[in-house]
């Protein structure tokens, strides 16, 4: 079965400025392509989710990209990262089939690590709904885990449905499994993957990690 990258950009990202930080020049590559860039070797086709102003811009960033590429726009923008995180997953859904496993990631995310992605879309294998790294008692990473696309992408709508918009609520309703602290040692994952920039600070210093 196809594997496939759900990339999350429809946030407004307020604490960055007036630029849209998915398509911030970050050493010379707009910040959804280093993302994206990242994960060509664990995936074979990439969904962005995006509002509708954003997709020319988002486009333009994504040209010749080596893997399948397709958009899938906020039916309402601005309902969070939750929906944004359900709009991508009937992306790929729509691709692929319920069945079909999603890496979801934030665009803001640019250190993800290829070797976690594949491992998660390995252990999704064994029968679970989704995998979720969990790198205490308190934390799960859902920007950087697997899902079958249909399961939680139903799963989302059901908790918006009751109002709960909580990052987490759709987990809960599948059967998932969580992938820990001492996994993602024994893997040697990147310790930067979970890394987010938010704020024109943060992004400045990760771009020197690029030059």
């Amino acid at each position: 079965m196809s594997r496939y990258a759900a990339v999350v950009a429809g946030g407004r990202s307020t604490r960055f400025g007036d630029r849209d930080k998915a398509v911030a020049d970050l050493a010379g590559v707009p910040m959804i392509r280093r993302v994206a860039d990242r994960l060509v070797d664990a995936v074979d086709g990439v969904v962005v989710n995006c509002r509708p102003d954003q997709r020319d811009a988002i486009e333009a960033a994504m040209a010749d990209y080596p893997l399948p590429v397709r958009y899938a726009e906020d039916p309402v923008p601005d309902e969070g990262p939750m929906a944004g995180i359900r709009t991508a997953c009937r992306g790929v859904e729509a691709w692929g089939g319920p069945d079909a496993p999603a890496f979801v990631v934030a665009c803001d995310m640019p250190f993800v690590d290829p070797t976690l992605a594949t491992a998660l879309f390995d252990r999704l294998a064994a029968g679970y709904d989704a995998v979720v790294p969990r790198v205490d008692d308190e934390w799960f990473q859902t920007t950087q885990a697997v899902y079958r696309a249909g399961p939680m992408a139903d799963a989302c709508d059901a908790a918006l449905d009751r109002g709960d918009r909580k990052v987490l609520a759709p987990l809960f309703e599948l059967a998932y499994a969580e992938f820990g602290a001492d996994d993602l040692r024994a893997l040697g994952v990147d310790e930067r993957t979970f890394e987010n920039l938010n704020d024109r600070a943060e992004f400045e210093a990760a771009a020197a990690a690029f030059e």
